[in-house]
């Protein structure tokens, strides 16, 4: 391979120079162009679904992470008291969320507390309603420990 010439060698250095010393020019505010208009944060409604809507999405989520990752044959068959717990327990400016509790019937004749909250623009790539869910007992790989306590309000 061919050593670079001196000639180019100097042009870069030159160049060089020029960029480093543009650089060094004092810090001014942004120009209008440069401000992030138009662009004025997220409207959220307060328009979440009752917790009943959620629980098919539970049921078939439930599944699927039993079959797919435990190799287990758990499944929900039905639930029963279903209520809100809390409906933005926090301040107004965060993603609305609506909080509920129930309980879940599994295959195997157990009844297991389910806890889960209900996103406004939580759905896949922010559109639609997210459902977040943890059912006591079987959050096996602690995403919510202790005791689903993470996934309540």
């Amino acid at each position: 391979m061919r050593a670079p010439s001196l000639k180019s060698l100097r042009f870069a250095a030159v160049l060089g120079l020029m960029f480093g010393a543009l650089s060094l020019g004092e810090a001014r505010a942004a120009n209008p162009l440069e401000l992030n208009f138009w662009l004025s944060g997220p409207r959220y409604d307060g328009n979440v679904a009752d917790c009943d809507k959620a629980l098919p999405t539970i049921a078939t989520q439930f599944w699927e992470k039993e079959s797919s990752f435990w190799n287990s044959p758990l499944k929900i068959t039905g639930f029963s008291a279903v209520h809100e717990t809390a409906f933005r327990p926090w301040q107004s400016d965060n993603i609305p969320r609506r909080y509920c509790t129930g309980d879940a019937m599994l295959n195997d004749g157990k009844v297991r507390k389910v806890h889960f909250s209900i996103i406004e623009d939580g759905g896949f790539a922010g559109y639609g309603q997210g459902v977040e869910w943890c059912v006591v007992g079987l959050d096996r790989n602690w995403a919510y420990n202790p005791a689903c306590r993470a996934a309540r309000p």
